[in-house]
């Protein structure tokens, strides 16, 4: 037992390039034995992906390792991963368009269509994300103008999670408030109906 532990570290500081790299995968991991695995490729959040269809059952057989190891969620995996991660192709994204490529080459094209046939996808708004968080929902302030330092988010930013027109956190539904009443010394009032109210016939 004794002698499987000291042998799983070694192996571990050896695969991770020393304490450094195998403390950063205790804290973001968690798994004992120590995971060991074919690093697979990256994504622009600096997320590492690796895959051991050996040592693992399936399901647990591939991994990421997080680029911001203090504030991981799982919706900062990049979508292009996602079907890589959750078993659904056994393709990565570095080599998925030369696969589609090659296997839409076998089908005949039956007439002609202006369709984009390699992915038949319409109108697509611009891809956004803030520090790879592709869940917007926890992107916002802690407090009024104190911003948020878990997710990076500076004071007075303004949030960036979704809210219905109309509602008002909504910057759109935001109105500058006027009052039209008489603005030399006179009476104040909001509406016309309040101009009803307080106006006398003199």
């Amino acid at each position: 037992m004794v002698l499987a532990v000291i042998r799983n570290l070694q192996a571990s500081l050896k695969y991770r390039g020393g304490w450094k790299g195998l403390l950063e995968h205790m804290y973001t991991n968690g798994d004992y034995p120590f995971k060991m695995g074919t690093y697979m490729g990256y994504d622009g959040a600096g997320n590492r992906y690796y895959e051991n269809r050996v040592d693992y059952p399936f399901g647990q057989h591939r991994w990421v390792e997080p680029g911001d190891i203090h504030n991981f969620d799982s919706s900062s995996i990049a979508p292009e991963w996602h079907g890589w991660m959750t078993s659904m192709n056994d393709q990565t994204p570095s080599v998925e368009e030369e696969f589609l490529a090659e296997r839409t080459s076998h089908v005949p094209q039956g007439c002609r269509s202006d369709a984009g046939i390699m992915t038949n996808v319409g109108h697509q708004e611009p891809y956004f994300n803030f520090h790879a968080m592709h869940n917007q929902s926890q992107i916002r302030s802690r407090g009024y103008g104190i911003g948020n330092q878990v997710v990076g988010l500076p004071p007075n930013a303004p949030d960036a999670y979704y809210t219905q027109p109309g509602s008002p956190y909504n910057p759109a539904s935001l109105k500058e408030f006027k009052a039209i009443g008489e603005h030399s010394g006179g009476r104040v009032y909001k509406s016309q109906k309040w101009a009803e109210r307080l106006l006398t016939a003199d």
